[in-house]
């Protein structure tokens, strides 16, 4: 026996309520479909055999209508030959008959309804299942998006990344040494000419923007 038992426990199941409840929703949606599917064959061959039974039934009713005509016809003749003994007898017999179709028609009847009652529940059926493997694609997409990012902050978190970073922070080091062992050939030595008259064009341009801000602020204030 599946997780459902029976037809209704199916077609009246809330899937989205049993999903939040389960601890493993993937499976729970496949054995969910699986059990729909397998009382979704289990209704359409109760409704093939229902419709086998529907078509003996017609086809025997049809051929006792045939006979009550024959009997009635039988009655009729016998009353024409002035045998009432035998009109009598082929009248009980289309009596009895009647009878029969009677009780037949009242199955008839019956078995119509049930045909019917079988089409509106693999129409439900099929409805809840369709909703199912919605649902099931759905929860696919959404597992293995979940697994990627998984697979994304294992990859942040591996050893492996964090050695490359030291390695890269290891170069830098090294590269801030060889930038500092060019600039140390540079100190104590004498400055050239050039370079003192740009530091002094440098100390002109201060001493002229210092003036411009001084001349600004009075402004102000006057």
């Amino acid at each position: 026996m599946g997780i459902f038992s029976r037809f209704n426990d199916i077609v009246n199941s809330n899937i989205n309520a049993l999903l939040e409840r389960a601890e493993n929703p993937e499976k729970i949606i496949r054995l969910v479909i699986q059990e729909m599917e397998d009382t979704l064959v289990e209704v359409r061959t109760n409704a093939a055999r229902t419709i086998a039974d529907q078509k003996t039934l017609k086809r025997r009713l049809a051929r006792l209508r045939e006979e009550l005509a024959e009997w009635e016809s039988r009655a009729e003749l016998a009353i024409s030959k002035d045998r009432e003994d035998l009109a009598r007898s082929a009248l009980a017999e289309k009596s009895a008959l009647q009878k029969v179709i009677d009780r037949l028609e009242q199955d008839a009847v019956f078995i119509d309804e049930q045909r019917q009652q079988l089409s509106d529940d693999i129409a439900r059926l099929q409805a809840k299942l369709n909703e199912a493997k919605a649902r099931k694609k759905a929860l696919l997409m959404r597992g293995d998006t979940a697994k990627s990012r998984i697979r994304t902050r294992d990859s942040l978190s591996d050893r492996r990344v964090e050695e490359a970073m030291a390695n890269f922070e290891h170069l830098e080091r090294k590269m801030d040494t060889l930038e500092g062992q060019v600039e140390a050939y540079d100190l104590g030595r004498d400055r050239s000419l050039d370079e003192e008259f740009a530091d002094l064009a440098a100390d002109d341009g201060i001493e002229q923007e210092l003036a411009d801000l001084k001349k600004r602020m009075q402004e102000k204030q006057a």
